[in-house]
């Protein structure tokens, strides 16, 4: 269920502080990547163009922020599981009858 219009977005206050600090560095020919643990954190108008390295409970996965992304939660783009395959029926080497 989406969280009341009333309230609005759910934004980390200190990931939207790192960014907009980030935004404001014109005078940096490359902008900052942001580490944050907050994969609840929605995706807001100015996090677009900005790297931000989201936790999956093991490594930071870097994700580039695109205009495509608003309204989505930064977890939805770094995986926590790895999917290795249905488990099931191997194929045998089939054996040659003399």
């Amino acid at each position: 269920m989406p969280r009341s219009l009333k309230k609005g977005p759910y934004v980390n206050l200190k990931l939207k502080n790192k960014i907009l600090l980030n935004n404001l560095n014109v005078n940096v020919n490359r902008k900052k990547v942001i580490k944050t643990w907050s994969r609840s954190s929605t995706i807001i108008p100015e996090f677009i163009g900005n790297t931000i390295l989201v936790y999956n409970g093991k490594i930071f996965i870097p994700v580039y922020i695109s205009e495509n992304m608003i309204g989505h939660k930064l977890g939805e783009f770094s995986p926590t599981r790895i999917f290795r395959g249905h488990s099931g029926f191997k194929f045998k080497k089939k054996i040659k009858k003399k």
